[in-house]
């Protein structure tokens, strides 16, 4: 295997957190937060060495098998070919099996990193988007972390495909996290192989217009995210979370399970209807991030 032509310095990467579904968008609608995981990647001389302070510190592997060094690995094997060694630094500030986009954070972020590391011919946006839902699964997540805002993902001829667009300003989000982790594919168990065609042409009109809501009137964010097909399936595994979602809607205030959750998100509008805290729940205001996982080299 050939040995690429390598960039002096290391690379930084900050991704961001990511919602998916953001209620009637199951897995296609993504939005980008701000809170960032904090990733340096150097070239080395030989070996790995990978270190991992925050969210997951204790649980994650530290070799080959880390989600981050096989992104890497697959980046570098689009570029064509590995380096001799690399040094990873990662700090975790995004919590983990919480349903916040932390494993497309960790292959977002190895990816970015590789095309910036190399010289000569980089991968474009579409083949880092491509690249990244091959490992993920499904683009909503890491379409969301690629590129920042609100985007809009799907697959076509076996392709990842996303369009992105801008979150009008009056879009605050919320994040209630729990203690508790859940699986994406525990949640995915919970859903049925059918459902109701009423709730299916619903689904679909609330997408519709949650794409108007958050690029252009969070006024309707409220009737926007209401959902028909899958939270109230997996509800038995969160419930805790189901039935804040439930309180805080009775409220007027626009909330949903976060991806496979447990995490809920709410949109702030303003109305004081938001609770600063709620018990067992970890309450932050976050802002939308636009820019998505940007690479910077640094030079020495």
């Amino acid at each position: 295997m050939s040995t690429p032509s390598l960039r002096a310095g290391l690379v930084r990467v900050a991704p961001p957190a990511t919602s998916a579904n953001l209620g009637p968008g199951f897995d296609s609608l993504g939005l980008a937060l701000g809170l960032h995981d904090e990733v340096e990647v150097e070239v080395v001389d030989g070996g790995l060495t990978v270190e991992v302070t925050g969210e997951g510190a204790d649980d994650l592997p530290r070799g080959e098998d880390h989600l981050l060094v096989r992104a890497l690995r697959l980046g570098f094997e689009a570029l064509g070919g590995q380096p001799p060694g690399l040094r990873l630094s990662c700090v975790n500030r995004i919590p983990h099996a919480r349903g916040l986009g932390s494993s497309s954070a960790a292959i977002v972020a190895g990816l970015v990193a590789a095309r910036a590391l190399l010289a000569g011919d980089v991968l474009d946006d579409q083949a880092v988007l491509d690249l990244a839902t091959s490992l993920e699964g499904h683009p909503d997540n890491v379409a969301a972390c690629l590129y920042g805002g609100l985007t809009i993902a799907w697959t076509e001829d076996g392709v990842a495909r996303a369009v992105r667009r801008d979150p009008a300003s009056g879009v605050r989000p919320v994040v209630f996290v729990p203690e508790h982790r859940a699986l994406t594919a525990t949640a995915r168990k919970l859903l049925p192989d059918q459902v109701p065609h009423a709730d299916a042409a619903a689904n679909a009109g609330r997408a519709a217009l949650l794409v108007h809501a958050i690029t252009a009137d969070p006024a309707l964010l409220l009737p926007a995210t209401r959902d028909w097909l899958h939270q109230e399936y997996r509800s038995p595994a969160m419930p805790a979370s189901a039935e804040l979602v439930r309180a805080l809607r009775a409220a007027g205030v626009p909330a949903l399970i976060s991806g496979a959750g447990p995490t809920v998100l709410a949109f702030d509008l303003g109305t004081g209807a938001v609770p600063a805290a709620v018990e067992d729940f970890v309450v932050r205001p976050v802002e939308v991030d636009s820019q998505g996982a940007v690479a910077t080299v640094v030079r020495r």
